[in-house]
């Protein structure tokens, strides 16, 4: 069914996506199936497709949706892959992971944002979503290797756990900077060899744990 909900995310692709220079067709479909304005507050819903982050509880923040679809594509998913989320947030993110991924596991440290992003997976059946309370700086051992991880907030360096845990080869996406400014960098493992490339400048919140920042 076509609604305002429909024709603003065709037109969040085409203006904000596209136009920009993201080109994959499965972060494209993706971008353009799962529905954004279900993963903010109803007061924001009016707002849900444009061109910014937006607030959501605990002082977090949804990701603005050209980030999000730039961030996918980097990690150059084909559909059999294993992903790893730090930072559920929304849900938003592994919502569109979960499009063109065989399954992706997400990691949240707030109760309240883990809580409602299933409450939305499971409403939006999206089972193909694991996701569980804890420390994501840790990563999640005992379902890795993943052949990618993304982080969605901002630490000081590339936490070691999730080095450990990207399969080989694997592609791994995180904001490494200081509280202000990151550089989104893509860390790619190839026969051992670990190379480490800056994409963009971009800002995020707080990647809070053991080996990113302290609360």
């Amino acid at each position: 069914m076509i609604d305002r909900y429909t024709t603003a995310r065709e037109r969040m692709v085409q203006e904000q996506i596209i136009a920009r220079g993201v080109s994959d067709p499965r972060t494209l479909s993706a971008m353009a199936e799962v529905p954004r304005h279900l993963f903010v507050d109803d007061a924001m819903r009016v707002r849900a497709y444009g061109d910014y982050p937006l607030p959501i509880a605990s002082g977090q923040t949804i990701s603005q949706p050209y980030i999000v679809a730039y961030m996918t594509q980097a990690l150059a998913l084909k559909g059999d892959e294993r992903v790893l989320e730090v930072g559920t947030g929304s849900g938003y993110q592994a919502a569109v992971l979960s499009r063109i991924s065989q399954q992706v596991f997400t990691v949240e440290r707030i109760n309240t944002l883990l809580a409602a992003a299933r409450r939305i997976f499971d409403s939006l059946r999206y089972f193909n979503i694991v996701a569980k309370l804890d420390d994501g700086t840790l990563g999640w051992p005992e379902n890795g290797p993943y052949d990618a991880i993304i982080v969605t907030a901002g630490g000081p360096e590339i936490p070691e756990p999730l080095i450990e845990q990207l399969a080989d080869p694997g592609r791994l996406i995180i904001p490494v900077g200081d509280q202000n400014v990151q550089e989104l960098q893509l860390l790619t493992k190839i026969d051992g060899e670990i190379r480490v490339e800056n994409l963009a400048s971009v800002r995020f919140v707080d990647l809070i744990g053991e080996h990113g920042w302290r609360a």
